[in-house]
């Protein structure tokens, strides 16, 4: 692993981060042809937030978090930090005082694949954070790692300047470059689940919204009585 901190990275233009914020994670995972989920290992130590922001990368030694405050100086307002590190993790890496530097520079929230803790502090001053374990074992700041560099976070790779969503469903990261298109699609979706759940609201079955009775024939499902089902006709 090569040490560095890069500085420069490019980052989403904010108008289309912001766009795709309000769609959640699962719009758009769905509207990106399911891709870009980052698996059902980050929790949120949360309810009811859904954020979007640039992402800021750190990759950490285990139950180090020297590179967390390397990355706070690299955080501009609208970022959204991702932490791991370079093998499995639980320790509480990120507390209150981290949250406090990264919210004076605008951060919206943590992404951390490892763990963290303060996490009533951090519900106080409504924090968002995203995490793979909740510990109140505490860390060093001793081993140099990377900052602003891609790296794997729940099986997904993560690149500085990707958008990251995060919501009561968990977490993905939408590439740069698919973003403005992300938006566009995301909006097409919601529209027909709007059309979906007035249909479904007005009593149409999902058999017949999704035309699944020919899908169930082809599969050799049977209507049967129970009178039928009693007699052995299965």
């Amino acid at each position: 692993m090569r040490k560095v901190v890069i500085t420069d990275v490019p980052r989403t233009d904010l108008e289309v981060v912001d766009a795709l914020a309000p769609y959640g994670v699962a719009t758009v995972h769905e509207a990106l042809g399911r891709t870009g989920y980052l698996g059902t290992g980050l929790r949120p130590i949360q309810r009811g937030a859904r954020i979007a922001g640039n992402a800021v990368t750190a990759l950490c030694a285990p139950g180090d978090n020297l590179m967390i405050h390397a990355a706070v100086e690299q955080c501009t307002p609208g970022d959204l930090l991702v932490v791991t590190t370079t093998s499995p993790c639980t320790d509480g890496m990120f507390g209150e005082l981290l949250a406090t530097s990264l919210r004076s520079r605008g951060v919206r929230g943590l992404v951390i694949e490892a763990g963290v803790r303060d996490v009533a502090e951090l519900n106080e001053m409504g924090f968002p954070v995203w995490s793979a374990a909740v510990s109140a074992q505490g860390t060093v700041k001793a081993t140099a790692g990377a900052v602003n560099v891609p790296v794997v976070v729940g099986g997904g790779i993560v690149r500085p300047g990707d958008v990251i969503l995060a919501d009561d469903d968990g977490v993905m990261c939408v590439p740069r470059a698919d973003a403005a298109a992300g938006v566009r699609t995301a909006e097409a979706r919601m529209e027909r689940e709007e059309a979906t759940r007035a249909a479904l609201a007005g009593g149409q079955l999902g058999l017949d919204r999704y035309d699944l009775r020919p899908l169930l024939r082809d599969q050799g499902v049977e209507y049967l009585t129970a009178a039928e089902y009693a007699e052995g006709r299965h």
